[in-house]
């Protein structure tokens, strides 16, 4: 879609310009990527009348002092009704976005308190944010003094950047433009943020941010901004506003904005780590089956809890007890998902010589593995591996990788397990 003349006089290429040198000055970012992310959100933030959705932005890192908070600073400084918390209760939320004073920017520091370890589930807290992406979400609440409750409909839709340590709930993360903060190398320098002197010069940026993005409301509301190959469903959703913005400051701004849609969706995707549905079922297939027809379940965890970079050997039960994984738990953990004829995975019965353990079926995991695993690795998915549990007239198929990999039914339990 080619931009179309923005209706205002300031030349918004050149005032985003402006903005990202700002961040420049006092934030060290990880990629060039994240500068323009940024700088598109701090100005998308000024059109949240116009869009139906927001992109959460989360700046986020293993350990502190990696710039995070100090992101947050400045673009408190760029944002219109810009308002920081640490932590802060869902209803406290709830009523400062539907409070008369507008929309307000929301800047989450410390959000690992929320949502760390130690935090606990939050769920109300994750609920607004998961809602509020979307123009017209309201949550039920009470409002009122005392014993003067009233039912009431509270609206959630607010631009959201937050910082914190390790990860966010993949419902969250999902929502995020995510920028993976880093302890700044020895030749890497910024400026020292002075709040008393270098807040003027935000505010000052701020300022014709509003008067640039004023105009621009009805364009931005009909803008359908063309997407890089790839991007669709959610990070689409997320993007959207963003590129957006970039094609009305035209420029540079659209192109640019593009590569930094590509590469931090994908740099997201290769950070994400998989639920643990998703690393069993890819494990399985990669790591286990390997074009094997059926495996008994002990065979499947002698395999499992052999992968090193795996976590089925270090299982944990409420954050306290460790413990390898089970064949209980992998069956739980199975059944959330379910076969090619839409009925949940279950161990059955395989018969190997006289007796009958419990298994799995490749077939049973077919769709799963279609559905939810990611593209098998080019040599993984047609060579098979040492550690595979299978057994052809007595050898590891692994020393015959030209002969077809089938169960044979004359196999017992025992020389499957011997071969791992």
């Amino acid at each position: 879609m080619t931009p179309t003349t923005p209706a205002s006089s300031i030349d918004g290429a050149a005032l985003l310009d402006e903005v990202e040198a700002f961040h420049r000055r006092f934030n060290v970012f990880p990629t060039e990527h994240a500068y323009v992310a940024v700088a598109l959100w701090d100005a998308h933030a000024h059109l949240m009348d116009a869009l139906d959705g927001t992109a959460r932005i989360a700046f986020l890192s293993p350990e502190p002092g990696s710039g995070k908070s100090r992101a947050l600073e400045i673009i408190e400084t760029l944002t219109p009704r810009s308002a920081t918390t640490v932590n802060a209760s869902a209803n406290a939320l709830f009523r400062l976005v539907s409070a008369d004073e507008g929309t307000p920017t929301l800047l989450f520091d410390e959000i690992d308190t929320v949502f760390g370890p130690k935090a606990g589930g939050n769920e109300e807290v994750r609920g607004f944010l998961n809602s509020g992406y979307r123009r017209g979400a309201k949550s039920l609440r009470c409002i009122g003094d005392g014993s003067d409750q009233k039912a009431a409909f509270l609206p959630s839709f607010c631009a959201v950047a937050m910082a914190g340590l390790g990860s966010l709930p993949d419902t969250i993360l999902t929502r995020s433009v995510i920028i993976r903060m880093r302890k700044k190398a020895p030749n890497e320098k910024c400026e020292p943020y002075r709040r008393r002197v270098h807040e003027k010069q935000g505010h000052a940026l701020r300022d014709r941010l509003a008067d640039w993005t004023a105009p621009l409301h009805d364009q931005i509301a009909d803008a359908w901004p063309d997407m890089p190959e790839g991007v669709t469903d959610r990070p689409a959703d997320v993007w959207e506003p963003l590129l957006a913005v970039a094609d009305a400051a035209g420029g540079h701004w659209p192109e640019r904005a593009r590569a930094a849609c590509t590469a931090l969706i994908n740099a997201a995707r290769e950070g994400d780590e998989a639920s643990l549905g998703v690393r069993l079922l890819t494990d399985l297939r990669d790591r286990v089956f390997c074009g094997v027809d059926k495996l008994p379940t002990a065979a499947i965890l002698e395999v499992l809890l052999s992968i090193d970079d795996a976590p089925w050997a270090d299982m944990s039960e409420d954050g306290q007890h460790i413990k390898p994984l089970t064949a209980r738990a992998m069956a739980k953990l199975l059944s959330q998902y379910v076969r090619p004829d839409n009925k949940p995975i279950k161990p059955k019965g395989i018969r190997i010589g006289s007796t009958t353990p419990k298994g799995y079926y490749a077939e049973d995991l077919s769709d799963a593995w279609a559905r939810y695993c990611p593209p098998p690795p080019g040599e993984a998915a047609t060579a098979a591996t040492a550690a595979t549990p299978q057994v052809n007239g007595g050898e590891s198929v692994a020393d015959t990788p030209s002969e077809p990999r089938h169960m044979f039914a004359e196999s017992d339990t025992r020389a499957l397990r011997s071969v791992v």
